[in-house]
């Protein structure tokens, strides 16, 4: 046969040619193409196997591995010609291996099928882009630690519901996303113990009748378990969902943190100040700086969570075991991690320049009452019933607001009408740098307790 199909290295079943629209829309090499190295790490460990086991000559087995070598040295500079007749990554790689060393590249397939095969290419992959991650994760987290030491001293209005509350040391702010960084570390470290499975020796769905050892192969790619079910090992991609799941996760805490960047930024807050080189000019309006990268950051969150939902879809009623709906697993997987490790190093280089107002933050903490909670535990202090005491406080705050005063311009005689309890120890509740520093239980805004935390953060780090 001289046609096209006689070309596949599938083909031998067909008697005709598939149209040119079906190759190209069956084709995923030009997106899976990122497997190679994966798939050539794989087939090595595979044909290794294969000569131990005997079923292949060692001759044969070495000749494949050098031939795969090449091959990965070209792909790696440059030199390869991806080929879209071919479909994908392995058919690619195969194909030339053989045009390389001839019809032995054709053994290397024994006891293999794209399906187990794939699914070892996705979760080698997962595996290097988790460590990436992680890494990553900490750069971030190093970059807030330096942040809280820098301004350790710095206070600022905490807030709820946007408006402002109680009075934080801003270096208490700024570790919360320490550990909501330290969480995504976690569900990452979590997941390689599910990623390290190996799916290869399933075959296309029920085994293999080759005398094969996948506990070695296992062992040549350094995983620590073998899937235990040949079904579940092709049709399995709970480790891909897991993967885009924790990059939403990661990513929705950009996003909150882009987001109150955002908002210090304007002059509304005048908080923060961020570097020029992170910000976009206006075409219209001369004097804007906007938080471009800020913004994308928190709109491509948007773009992570839609691949989460795709994939769901995508695998919610699938048959068992591979059906090629599973060639939609790796667009959504590639981009989510892209953006998410892209995301992750322009959020850690934007803080690395970022300054904060340190006036301008302990100005805000003189408007908006943020010491009304310290009056109200102060009356508690003394016998009051804490709900009486806040209600007590409540109308004292409305009196000041009434005359645009704050709470320390009170004087001890206007209070003590709205309470005899009130004396003249009132004022050291009414002070900013006591209120901190009286919240002192464990993991509070306490200047003690923010120097805990940021040995504690120092301390994690120092272990990654």
């Amino acid at each position: 046969m001289k046609d096209d199909m006689a070309k596949k290295l599938w083909g031998g079943r067909f008697s005709g040619n598939t149209l040119s629209e079906v190759d190209a829309f069956n084709a995923s090499v030009g997106f899976d193409y990122k497997l190679w190295a994966y798939d050539i790490q794989g087939s090595l460990a595979h044909v290794r196997m294969l000569a131990r086991q005997k079923i292949l000559k060692r001759a044969e087995a070495q000749k494949i591995e050098k031939g795969l070598k090449s091959i990965a040295k070209d792909i790696e500079h440059g030199r390869f010609r991806w080929r879209i007749d071919q479909e994908d990554v392995h058919l690619n790689i195969e194909s030339e291996l053989i045009r390389r060393i001839g019809p032995v590249g054709g053994k290397l397939h024994t006891a293999r099928s794209r399906n187990d095969q794939v699914a070892l290419d996705l979760r080698l992959y997962c595996r290097h882009q988790i460590h990436r991650l992680q890494t990553q994760l900490a750069g971030f987290q190093k970059s807030l630690v330096k942040l809280a030491n820098r301004f350790i001293k710095t206070v600022m209005p905490g807030y709820t519901h946007l408006q402002r509350a109680q009075p934080i040391l801003l270096s208490h702010h700024l570790l919360a996303y320490f550990e909501m960084a330290e969480r995504d570390k976690e569900r990452l470290r979590d997941l390689s113990k599910r990623v390290e499975t190996l799916p290869l020796g399933a075959g296309a769905l029920a085994g293999t009748t080759f005398s094969i050892d996948r506990h070695l192969v296992a062992k040549e790619v350094g995983f620590d378990r073998v899937a235990s079910n040949s079904l579940d090992a092709v049709s399995d991609r709970d480790f891909a969902v897991e993967l885009i799941s924790d990059c939403a996760l990661i990513m929705a805490h950009l996003s909150r943190l882009a987001e109150e960047l955002i908002l210090w930024s304007s002059l509304e807050f005048n908080f923060v100040q961020l570097p020029e080189g992170f910000c976009t000019g206006s075409s219209m309006m001369p004097q804007k700086m906007n938080p471009d990268v800020l913004e994308l950051i928190r709109g491509k969150t948007g773009r992570v969570f839609g691949h989460l939902t795709g994939i769901l879809t995508v695998l919610k009623g699938l048959p068992l075991a591979y059906n090629k709906d599973l060639q939609e697993d790796k667009e959504p997987l590639f981009d989510a991690v892209e953006t998410t490790q892209t995301c992750l190093h322009l959020a850690t280089e934007l803080l690395e320049q970022t300054s904060f107002k340190e006036e301008n933050l302990r100005r805000a903490t003189h408007e908006g009452f943020v010491l009304a909670t310290d009056l109200a535990d102060y009356l508690a202090s003394k016998g009051l019933p804490f709900r009486e005491a806040h209600h007590v406080v409540g109308r004292i705050v409305r009196y000041a607001q009434a005359r645009r005063l704050s709470l320390e311009e009170l004087n001890l005689s206007i209070l003590k009408q709205f309470s005899k309890k009130i004396g003249p120890d009132v004022k050291k509740w009414l002070n900013l740098q006591c209120s901190i520093d009286r919240r002192k239980s464990y993991g509070g805004t306490a200047t003690a307790q923010v120097k805990l935390q940021i040995r504690r953060a120092e301390k994690i780090l120092s272990r990654a």
